[in-house]
């Protein structure tokens, strides 16, 4: 064997019930390069884990780093994982919980903008967190992950 290393991520898919049917809530990439792409360039908020950490304890960790909210307590989901165009393999468990959009705060990263400047710019990683219902979020979301909402559906379809 050998190559290149998998790269995996983990992340939650944040739902809640609302008048009109099931919402999500995604994340924007922040940074100069995502500013003016909006569909098929959303994301559940996720990362990568640090080490051997526990996969969902990374989910549950880059969650509350890119939104600024812990994971609301109660029973989480296993959604299983997909596979981003670039490779990367991603796990991802739901939970059920309301976050305000407005209040919601990440972390950031630096790069060095503009480009060839030397001048090094710090950027939140998620410049913003919205909710979107189903049909919706299929059209914003990374079409990889698309597969994420309807296995949540799935989920939610079955009688407990």
């Amino acid at each position: 064997m050998g190559g290149m290393a998998i790269r995996v991520s983990a992340g939650i898919v944040l739902y809640r019930q609302a008048p009109g049917g099931l919402e999500i809530l995604l994340a924007h990439p922040g940074g100069p390069l995502f500013a003016k792409r909006d569909e098929g360039y959303w994301s559940i908020p996720k990362g990568e884990p640090d080490g051997e950490e526990p996969l969902l304890d990374v989910a549950q960790r880059e969650f509350a780093e890119e939104t600024g909210h812990p994971v609301p307590p109660g029973p989480i989901v296993e959604l299983g994982s997909i596979t981003q165009k670039g490779g990367k393999v991603v796990y991802a468990w739901a939970a059920e919980g309301d976050l305000d959009p407005g209040v919601a705060v990440s972390n950031t990263f630096e790069m060095i903008w503009p480009p060839k400047s030397g001048v090094t710019a710090s950027f939140p990683e998620i410049d913003r967190v919205a909710w979107f219902g189903s049909a919706e979020a299929r059209i914003r979301i990374k079409e990889t992950q698309i597969p994420l909402i309807e296995r949540l559906e799935a989920a939610l379809a079955k009688p407990a």
